[in-house]
């Protein structure tokens, strides 16, 4: 009986484990995705900032 109560404490933690790296993986993969996200919400800022302001630049030289 002890037998099968080792076996199934190994098992669980065993399946505790695997758990846990899957969760990990899982929440590596959600940080590198945020990350890819930010960066290409940061770089379309950059762009139209850069819009922006050549549209500003030309409507000045428009005026003078």
């Amino acid at each position: 009986m002890a037998d099968n109560s080792s076996q199934m404490s190994y098992r669980a933690g065993e399946a505790k484990g695997q758990t846990q790296e899957k969760v990990s993986n899982m929440i590596d993969k959600a940080s590198d995705a945020a990350q890819t996200a930010k960066e290409s919400i940061q770089e379309t800022g950059q762009q139209m900032k850069a819009k922006v302001e050549g549209a500003a630049d030309a409507v000045k030289d428009a005026v003078k």
